[in-house]
């Protein structure tokens, strides 16, 4: 008798979370293990009765297909050092199995590789959730899989920091029957469910999907001007004109940036005029508050946060020269 162990100290709350897609394929018949048992009869006059006999009864143990399907579903860059591939791995065999899941990331085409970081099994919403989806230990296989039911897999990969914008990569996941594999018809006698043999299907119990992320990295530009408007209406930089500096910070690329700060000293021989501050022409305060901005006598900084390439932000403020 075969004994599939997923290898997960969380084994038996995972194999709850496999699901299956909308339009599974169907599993290959009756479950393995399961015993058909047939005995026949006869039935014959002699003298004046009617004489019933039975044979002995055969008894056959439906052996275990080892078949798989792997599909993939969605690929993301949640941030731009990190890609997400999602795939399906579905066990369309009769009985239960695990499967050895084995990632390529070097494929024919690529301009760059990612380097896979994690092999996470989702927990059943088919959203990548990093520290409520269990990540699956280096080598090892899948949680047990029933038959017709399947999982979601994310590998989680990082792009390398020569990766430009535009740029496109691949990678598979081929997910292998730890019973084993090979060509179809191939038996691993005693070592399907209950005790029956298995046997290769026409998968190969050996089966891949790949798919290709093209990256999106954003960069941002910044940009400064000054006006002056001195004591006399002209715009000479003389002691008592005032400076109006404007920063310009457009994102460009097909990604996003996180965490974007406008940061500025205020400069030396010059004071900052209180109140001064704005973003895209409209006023923040100086204090530390639950607008974006802060000022002080030393610098202005602006959080802009997350923004995606094709924005474009300005941020102004005044300072008098002493």
């Amino acid at each position: 008798m075969k004994h599939k162990v997923a290898h997960l100290p969380v084994a038996a709350s995972i194999l709850a979370l496999a699901f299956s897609l909308a339009n599974p394929a169907l599993a290959q018949g009756t479950a393995a293990g399961v015993l058909i048992e047939n005995t026949a009869e006869a039935s014959y006059d002699s003298g004046a009765s009617t004489v019933t006999i039975r044979s002995n009864t055969v008894t056959i143990k439906v052996d275990e297909i080892l078949d798989v399907s792997t599909a993939a579903q969605s690929v993301s860059q949640p941030d731009g050092a990190t890609a997400v591939f999602a795939f399906n791995v579905q066990n369309t065999g009769n009985g239960s199995e695990a499967f050895n899941l084995v990632v390529s990331p070097s494929q024919p085409g690529n301009d760059y590789d990612v380097t896979v970081t994690q092999l996470v099994i989702d927990d059943g919403d088919g959203v990548y959730e990093p520290g409520i989806d269990v990540v699956l230990p280096s080598g090892s296989p899948t949680p047990v899989i029933a038959a017709d039911s399947g999982i979601t897999v994310f590998v989680v990969a990082t792009i390398p920091a020569t990766a430009q914008d535009g740029d496109v990569t691949s990678l598979k996941l081929d997910a292998v029957a730890i019973t084993g594999s090979g060509t179809p018809g191939t038996v691993f006698i005693g070592q399907g469910d209950s005790g029956s043999d298995a046997v290769v299907g026409a998968s190969t119990a050996n089966q891949g999907a790949a798919q290709s992320l093209t990256v999106g990295i954003a960069s941002v530009s910044l940009g400064k001007t000054a006006t002056v408007v001195d004591p006399f209406s002209g715009s000479e930089s003389v002691p008592g004109a005032i400076v109006t500096y404007s920063l310009v910070a457009p994102v460009s690329g097909s990604g996003s940036v996180r965490n974007l700060h406008v940061i500025d000293a205020i400069p030396a021989g010059t004071t900052y005029q209180s109140g001064t501050l704005t973003l895209d022409g409209n006023p923040l305060t100086d204090a530390v508050d639950a607008d974006a901005g802060t000022a002080t006598s030393s610098g202005i900084d602006v959080s802009l946060g997350t923004q995606a390439s094709g924005s474009s932000h300005t941020v102004t403020f005044k300072v008098k020269i002493n």
